[in-house]
């Protein structure tokens, strides 16, 4: 197994490293679209639809994301669509969590994978976003995810039950601890100021979103990057979530050894609609 996770993730660097590194963004936003395709099709199948439902609105969801590129949407209308997923993501999400799992089953099914939908093409669009402000900028990002799922494993493994008693979500993931979730808000603070460091003496090609957030303000960079790492945990919760009531441990078996699309981007969906919100104040 640990073989065949490897094997697939060199497998996705050797794809989606050279789209972001390649001169015209169009290549990373198509490789982008056919992971959110993916993911669209995975979610509509957890959300109870059909093998051709599930096809159609993975392709569907590929065209939405080419319309929107070719539209090249102003920045007053990606301002209006980073607020709706603030709204989305901090009020629904909140609210769901705390309703747990049979609150969302008990949902309308037509709602469910339209709102899965949305996410996924917004999500697109602020990944597309993040590269058009520079490879620097998109991976300062992605890292602040990867981070905040690493710190929080290696924390929660560690000390997991030391400090608090209770879980963070047992109804939604029981392996999740909330000393794992406070050591995934202190490892993204931390790389927050090792990459302002990068920043400054290394020239790379954009500003980290960290830099641009301490731009404004120290403190207004330090809760930001908290509420991203706070997000950023959110994601996961929901789509485990989604899972749970599918009664599904993974949401396909598309990458060999990671489950599907949506168990990798799962955290992302929320983060980079939300690191785009906030570069822009």
């Amino acid at each position: 197994m640990l073989r065949l996770r490897i094997l697939t993730a060199v497998a996705l660097l050797a794809i989606l490293l050279p789209a972001v590194f390649y001169p015209q963004p169009v290549v990373f936003a198509c490789v982008a679209g056919v992971l959110m395709a993916c993911g669209a099709w995975e979610w509509f199948r957890l959300n109870g639809a059909s093998r051709l439902y599930s096809l159609l609105a993975g392709c569907v969801c590929a065209l939405v994301c080419s319309a929107l590129w070719m539209l090249q949407p102003t920045d007053s209308t990606l301002q209006l669509v980073w607020l709706a997923s603030a709204v989305v993501w901090v009020a629904g999400g909140g609210a769901l969590i705390r309703s747990g799992v049979q609150a969302w089953s008990a949902s309308n099914q037509t709602m469910r994978q339209l709102t899965g939908f949305v996410i996924l093409c917004a999500a697109w669009l602020a990944v597309v976003s993040a590269r058009s402000q520079g490879v620097n900028f998109l991976f300062s990002v992605l890292v602040l995810v990867w981070v905040a799922d690493i710190a929080a494993y290696f924390v929660g493994r560690s000390f997991g039950g030391r400090v608090f008693k209770e879980k963070l979500a047992p109804e939604i993931s029981p392996g999740k601890t909330r000393e794992g979730a406070l050591g995934g808000l202190v490892g993204v603070l931390l790389l927050a100021v090792l990459w302002m460091a990068a920043d400054r003496f290394w020239t790379l090609d954009s500003p980290s979103i960290y830099s641009v957030l301490a731009s404004r303000h120290w403190v207004f960079m330090v809760l930001a990057v908290v509420f991203l790492g706070v997000m950023s945990i959110c994601g996961d919760l929901l789509e485990s979530l989604v899972k749970r009531a599918a009664g599904a441990k993974d949401s396909s078996q598309l990458l060999p050894g990671h489950g599907g699309v949506l168990d990798r981007v799962d955290a992302l969906l929320p983060v980079v609609p939300l690191a785009m919100l906030l570069q822009s104040f």
